[in-house]
Parts: structure tokens; sequence; C-alpha cells
């Protein structure tokens, strides 16, 4: 007779306690290992967000099988996290989404995985001149000038229009696209994508015309609704949606040549679920996908087989004399002299 609390009476209970556990584990071992971590995406909120949820997480790749979480804010405190994350071993992002501007900034640290074809099939018909080796071209659009046709019956020809002293108090401008507004002064001045310098004289002289300045697109927009403003700088994608929205603006596309932005996703080094991220990058070039972000935000879609109606690609595409014009941002230039221009827009233009 083995007494009470002997090893063989011990073991023999060890033993059936962990078969049993291990048989009502089972299943929710088998389903936890089933369910692969989601995919976080850095990105901005509002009408964006939004709609990268309905066109993109719920109906490409939750069926899918692929798990999204939004991680929502401004993009400068997204590159900050970039960089403060870049030495960990797993990062808090999947997907990062920014502008060309700020994705070439942040590829020049070394931060993002490279995308390759084999990883996202549909990279095959990206517009060629959008694809960059660190990121997928998410949507694209063009600057153009936006007005108010009861206003300026006559449609301004180009970016210069707007130095009119006719339109004295009448123009906005967005304080956050200080980069935008900058490259515009300086196409007004002679200058280029390589050369800036001309756009401090040109936005001092349209201080001078008291030009108003706008903390976000959606107080010009309100500004615009109300007539305060009548003429601004901005993306023909924004100019459909306010137009949708019954904001009496048309878009002109300038004379000295409309300038593409492009908003971009890349995965970082350090993501912690790069095959989800390839499948997330995949579905947001899915022709579907690229229809509803046209069709809701205005932004024309970057991949070749994703076909429009003619009225709406009218509206939020360039005809083929315009696009001949379009000019690229260049990025070299643009990261080199942020800064400089920052300084300039804050301590002399609003300063």
């Amino acid at each position: 007779m083995t007494p009470k609390g002997s090893k063989k009476e011990t073991g023999m209970n060890i033993t059936r306690r962990t078969a049993l556990g291990a048989a009502l584990a089972a299943p929710l071992i088998g389903r936890a290992s089933a369910q692969a971590a989601p995919v976080i995406v850095g990105t901005w909120g509002g009408d964006y967000g939004e709609l990268l949820a309905s066109n993109i997480d719920v109906p490409i790749l939750r069926p899918a099988g692929v798990e999204v979480q939004q991680d929502v804010g401004p993009q400068d405190p997204r590159k900050t996290k970039l960089i403060a994350e870049r030495q960990s071993r797993r990062g808090t992002m999947d997907i990062c989404c920014l502008s060309d501007v700020d994705m070439y900034s942040m590829a020049q640290q070394d931060v993002f995985e490279p995308i390759t074809q084999a990883q996202v099939p549909n990279l095959a018909h990206a517009i060629p001149t959008l694809k960059r080796p660190y990121s997928a071209p998410h949507i694209y659009s063009a600057k153009v000038i936006l007005y108010n046709p009861s206003k300026v019956p006559v449609a301004p020809k180009g970016y210069a229009d707007l130095w009119d002293p006719k339109y004295r108090g009448r123009v906005g401008l967005v304080d956050i696209l200080y980069l935008a507004n900058t490259e515009a002064a300086a196409l007004v001045g002679g200058g280029s994508e390589t050369n800036w310098a001309p756009a401090k004289g040109k936005l001092m002289e349209l201080r001078r015309n008291d030009v108003k300045l706008y903390p976000s697109n959606e107080a010009l927009a309100a500004a615009l609704k109300s007539e305060e403003v009548w003429l601004t700088i901005m993306w023909m994608a924004r100019g459909f949606m306010w137009k949708k929205a019954g904001i009496p603006v048309q878009h002109a596309v300038p004379e000295e040549g409309a300038t593409s932005i492009t908003f971009e996703m890349s995965v970082p080094k350090n993501s912690r679920n790069k095959e989800g991220a390839m499948k997330y990058l995949n579905a947001a070039l899915d022709p579907r996908a690229q229809a509803g972000f046209a069709d809701r935000m205005g932004y024309a879609p970057t991949v070749t087989n994703a076909t429009l109606p003619p009225e709406l690609a009218a509206q939020i595409t360039l005809n083929p004399a315009q696009q001949a014009k379009l000019r690229t941002p260049d990025y070299a230039y643009t990261a080199a002299h942020t800064a400089e221009y920052l300084d300039f827009w804050n301590k002399e233009f609003k300063g």
C-alpha cells in the first residue's frame, strides 16, 4: 500500500491533471494560433481612416482573415514614432501612411522594408512614375486653384492670379500646407522644383495683400462656404469633396503646371506582422478599393486597371495636355530645404 502523498500517487495525479488540462485547452490553443496578429495601420483619421476601413479593411481583408487596427494621428508624430522606434526589434506599426515628400525623408533614415511585386502582386498595375522601392502608391491628386465661380467669374489661368490686387483679402491658404504653398509661390516667382528661393519674396507680397491663413483644411472649407475666401491653392481631390458637400468651388489647373501629390504606404522594418502588412498593401492597390476612394474622396487611382465613370474621371483627373505639364516634386530638394522654408514660413511670413 502506498502512503498518501507518495511520489507514485502524486505523479499519477499530475499526469491525469495535465492530460485533462491539455484536453480542455486544445481547442483554445488551436483558435489562438489560427488567429494572426492584427495589422496596425498608422494613418490619419477622418474621411481617410473611414475609407480605409470601408474599402480595404472590411470588404477585402476581413474575408481573408486579416484583422486591421488603425493607429490614428497626425503625420508628424507618426514620423517621430518611426525614428524613435527604429532601433527597437518590435515596432508599433505594420503600415505607415505618409505623403510622398514625408515618405521620402523617412526612407532616407532606412526605416522601411523594400516593397517588391513578388510580395505585392498588384504593384504590377501601378503607374510606373508613382512606384518607389520603399513604398506602395495608394492615391494621388494634383495641386490646383480652387475658386468661387460667382465671385471669380473668369477662371484663373495660373497661380499668379492669386497675387492680383483685386483679390486683396480674398485669398486663403492652409497653414499646414506650407510646403505646397511655398512651391506654388516659387513657380510664380520664376523658380522650379529645385529652386524655391523666389518663394520668399512672393509670399511676402501675398502677405501685404492681406492673405488669410487657416489652421486646417476644415477651417478653410468653412471660409470658402461663407464666401469669406474666394480663391485658394489646394488638391483637386479636396475640391471635389468640398463641391460634393455644397461648397461653391470649381477648380482651375494652373498654367504653371499642376504638381502631383501621392499618399503612400510603407512597411517599417520592425513590423510585427510583415506578412499581413504586405497583404494590406496589395488590398490597397485592389481596383475595387481604388475606385471607392476615387468616388468618395476624389483621388485618382494609382493603378491602371481601375476604371472610373467618365463623369467622375473628368472631375478628378487631368486631360492629356495638363498631364503633359504635370510637375513631380523633387523629393531630395524638398527634404533638404524643408526646415529652411518652415522657419521662414513661421518667423517671416506668419510673423
